[in-house]
């Protein structure tokens, strides 16, 4: 994604936590796109509230061990 000179100029001016939570929003816009491509709205918007419930349930805190579901 090419950015715009002003773009360019307003992330000039961002501290390092905005550019940091920046970065996070370009990521998460791109992993939804992928997962539009892949599964449909649906899963997508189900898959992003999951991981807000996982945030607000404290499973996401940086000393908690993920352990993924058996397939």
């Amino acid at each position: 994604m090419k950015k715009t000179q002003m773009e360019e100029i307003m992330l000039a001016e961002l501290s390092v936590e905005e550019k940091s939570k920046d970065a996070f929003f370009e990521r998460i816009a791109r992993l939804s796109q992928e997962m539009v491509a892949a599964h449909g709205k649906d899963f997508s918007m189900g898959a992003l509230v999951l991981g807000a419930r996982w945030i607000a349930e404290g499973k996401a805190d940086a000393d908690s061990e993920v352990t993924l579901p058996k397939a």
